[in-house]
C-alpha cells in the first residue's frame, strides 16, 4: 500500500450546519483530500487525514484485478448491502441526496433505490463546444438494500431477498469501522475483518444451496435421460459440482473463472457471491486507514467518512461549494466512488454529441461499434452500415467536429471497430 508523505495534513474539527459552519484547524499547509492506493488501481475514496503517516492494521495483501463481464446498455444497479447498524443508509444519502432516516434499523427487508448521474468532466467540455439543447450523463442505480443480518443458515436467504439482490450487478459493501457507543454493534464490537467474513459466509452458503438443489435435479433427470442427451446433462452436472466445490472451500464464485458457454448455463441464476464487489470501510474522519487487500477477485477496497460527505452533501449547493472551496477539495469522494464502480464493472463511457444533445452512453470495455449502436437503439444494430469516430482527446485539440475532419482525425470504422473510452461516435444505419 502507497502511504501518505510525512508532509501532510492535521485532523479538522468542525460541525455542519444547513447554511453555515465553524472551523477549527491547526494552522497547516491547505487542506486537501487524499487517495491512497493497494498496489494496482484499488483506493481509499478521498478523505482528510491527519499529518504524518498513518498507523494501519495489516489483515491481508492478496488481490486479483479480474473484472466482470457487462452487457452493452445494461443498466448499472449496485446493491449497498451490510450488516445493521453499518452506515448504508447515510451511505445511501451521499450518493443519491436521499434523506432517509439513519439509525433506525427496521429489523426486515427494506430497499431504497435511486437512479445518479455518473459524474464526467468531459461532458462539460462537450457542452462548451456543442451548446446542446440537452445533455444526458451515463447513470447508475443504488438501492439500499436492509435486512441481511448474517443469520443465513443451511436453508439460504429468504427468496425475497434472494430476488432483489441477484437483480444487482454488483455490491457495495459498507463495513463499519467508525466507533460509536450510542450506535451498538450487532455482534457486540466493531471488528471490520469478521464482518466481511459474516458477508461472504452468508452468500456462499446461499449459492451452495442453490447449487445443490440444481444438482439434485440434473442427476435425477440424467437419470431418467428422456428431455435431453446425457451427455449435455452430464457437462452441467460436471459444472455445478465444479462450482459447488469452490463454495466448499469457503471462496465465493468470484473465483472460478467462467467459459462463455458455462456462463450461459449459469446466467440465470444470478449467483451471490459471483457479483463483483466494493468494499467500502465507513470510517470517522478521525480514524486511521485500515490495510486491506481482498484475498478474492473482483473485489475493489475503499474507505470513506460517510457521515462527513452525506452531511456536506445536506448543505445548500453554494455554502457546500464554499466549504470545498475553503479546504481545497475539488471532488467529493462519493463522485469517486462512483467512477470506482465503473471501473468494478468493467464499462466505460463512449459519446454523441450535436446541438440538439450531448448524450453519454455506457458500453462494456471491449465492445464494438455494433454494439454501441444497439446500446442506442436496436434499429441502429440491425442496420449498421459505419461508425464516424472522433477521440475526444482529437476533439479538445481542434475544437470542432468540423476541423477534426478538415484535419484528418475523423474515422470511419466498421462494425468490428473497439470502442475507446471517451470516443465520439456518429452511426450509419439503414433500416
Amino acid at each position: 500500500m502507497t502511504k501518505p508523505s510525512s508532509n501532510f495534513l492535521f485532523p479538522v474539527s468542525y460541525s455542519l450546519f444547513p447554511v453555515s459552519w465553524s472551523l477549527l484547524a491547526v494552522a497547516t499547509p491547505s487542506p486537501t483530500l487524499r487517495f491512497h492506493s493497494h498496489k494496482i488501481n484499488i483506493f481509499s475514496i478521498l478523505r482528510i487525514v491527519r499529518g504524518g503517516k498513518p498507523k494501519t492494521k495489516k489483515l491481508n495483501e492478496k488481490y486479483n484485478k479480474t473484472r466482470i463481464k457487462c452487457k452493452s446498455g445494461e443498466k448499472m444497479q449496485l446493491g449497498i448491502i451490510g450488516l445493521p447498524q453499518s452506515g448504508k443508509t447515510t451511505v445511501y444519502n451521499a450518493l443519491t441526496g436521499a434523506n432517509i432516516p439513519v439509525g433506525i434499523p427496521s429489523g426486515h427487508m427494506e430497499v431504497h433505490t435511486s437512479v445518479v448521474d455518473v459524474p464526467d468532466m468531459r461532458i462539460d467540455q462537450l457542452e462548451q463546444i456543442y451548446k446542446p439543447k440537452k445533455t444526458v450523463r451515463a447513470k447508475v442505480t443504488f438501492a439500499d438494500i436492509g435486512g441481511l443480518d448474517g443469520s443465513a443458515g443451511k436453508a439460504g436467504l429468504p427468496g425475497q431477498m434472494v430476488n432483489q439482490l441477484s437483480g444487482m450487478n454488483g455490491f457495495l459493501h459498507i463495513v463499519r469501522q467508525f466507533e460509536n457507543a450510542s450506535v451498538p454493534h450487532l455482534a457486540g464490537g466493531v471488528a471490520p475483518l469478521r464482518d466481511i467474513q459474516t458477508m461472504d459466509t452468508d452468500f456462499i452458503l446461499n449459492d451452495l444451496v442453490m447449487i445443490e438443489r440444481r444438482l439434485e435435479k440434473l442427476r435425477e433427470e440424467h437419470r431418467r435421460g428422456v428431455s435431453r442427451p446425457r451427455d449435455v446433462i452430464q457437462n452441467e452436472i460436471d459444472l455445478f459440482e465444479r462450482l459447488e466445490a469452490t463454495l466448499l472451500e469457503e471462496k465465493p464464485l468470484r473465483h472460478y473463472v467462467f467459459t462463455s458457454e458455462e456462463d450461459k448455463i449459469v446466467a440465470s441464476f444470478g449467483f451471490l457471491s459471483r457479483k463483483p464487489q466494493i468494499i467500502l470501510f465507513n470510517q470517522s474522519e478521525d480514524q486511521d486507514l485500515i490495510e486491506y487487500t481482498s484475498p478474492h477477485p473482483l473485489t475493489t477496497v475503499v474507505s470513506l467518512p460517510a457521515k462527513l460527505e452525506m452531511d456536506i452533501m445536506a448543505l445548500d449547493p453554494e455554502d457546500a461549494a464554499l466549504f470545498m472551496d475553503e479546504f481545497g477539495i475539488t471532488e467529493l469522494g462519493i463522485s469517486s466512488l462512483i467512477k470506482v464502480s465503473y471501473d468494478l464493472l468493467n464499462v466505460h463511457s463512449f459519446f454523441t454529441a450535436g446541438e440538439k444533445e450531448v448524450h453519454a452512453w455506457t458500453l462494456r470495455k471491449g465492445g464494438n461499434a455494433r454494439e454501441a449502436a444497439g446500446t442506442i437503439h436496436s434499429d441502429m444494430e440491425k442496420g449498421f452500415i459505419r461508425a464516424e469516430v472522433i477521440s475526444f482527446a482529437d476533439l479538445i485539440t481542434y475544437g470542432s467536429t468540423a476541423e477534426a475532419r478538415t484535419k484528418g482525425r475523423l474515422r470511419v470504422e466498421g462494425k468490428n471497430y473497439i470502442v475507446e473510452d471517451g470516443d465520439i461516435l456518429e452511426i450509419r444505419f439503414n433500416i
